[in-house]
């Protein structure tokens, strides 16, 4: 579905655009596009005095699951933030856990106090973090849209799954572009 409108009220919410995440090969979009779109985009919503939501995952789910990487010691910046992304004062930032980035976190709490009524995402891994936390933002009532290519996975199939199958029953899909023109 084209993005047809953003809220007066919408944040600007990028996941686990991180140095640990971002050197990984993106698919079928690489991480270095992602990286640059979604500059364009903070730098918009900035710009329009509109909530720049930056978040990263510093741990993982406890559950047992057959592909993990536990007991794997990374770099010590893995979870740091890439320095594109030119964290402001204003940003809200948020450490997950999880996939997603409403669970065991305050994101809902610090949208609702300003007045968040819609989230454009965009961030790493398309079929993990951002479609957990658009999944997760469709159930607590937020309007959801999708920048399509300011998305990328680790797993060519399970991305286009999520754009095809999974984003357009949670909200709305559109190019970065798109979602700049409608900011105005």
């Amino acid at each position: 579905m084209t993005a047809t409108t953003l809220d007066p009220q919408t944040a600007l919410v990028l996941i686990d655009l991180q140095k640990g995440i971002a050197a990984l090969p993106g698919a079928p979009i690489p991480s270095a596009e992602v990286i640059e779109r979604s500059v364009r985009l903070a730098a918009a919503f900035r710009a329009r005095g509109l909530p720049v939501v930056l978040v990263n995952v510093t741990g993982g789910a406890p559950g047992r699951t057959e592909t993990s990487l536990r007991g794997a010691t990374p770099p010590a910046d893995w979870a740091e933030l890439v320095p594109e992304l030119d964290r402001q004062p204003t940003d809200i930032t948020v450490s997950k856990q999880h996939w997603g980035a409403f669970h065991g976190t305050s994101l809902d709490l610090e949208l609702r106090r300003r007045g968040v009524t819609q989230i454009v995402l965009a961030g790493i891994a398309t079929s993990i973090g951002v479609e957990s936390t658009a999944r997760a933002a469709h159930e607590h009532g937020y309007h959801v849209t999708i920048a399509t290519d300011a998305v990328t996975d680790f797993d060519e199939a399970a991305h286009r799954n999520s754009l095809e199958k999974i984003f357009p029953r949670l909200g709305e899909t559109d190019s970065t572009e798109a979602i700049l023109a409608l900011l105005g």
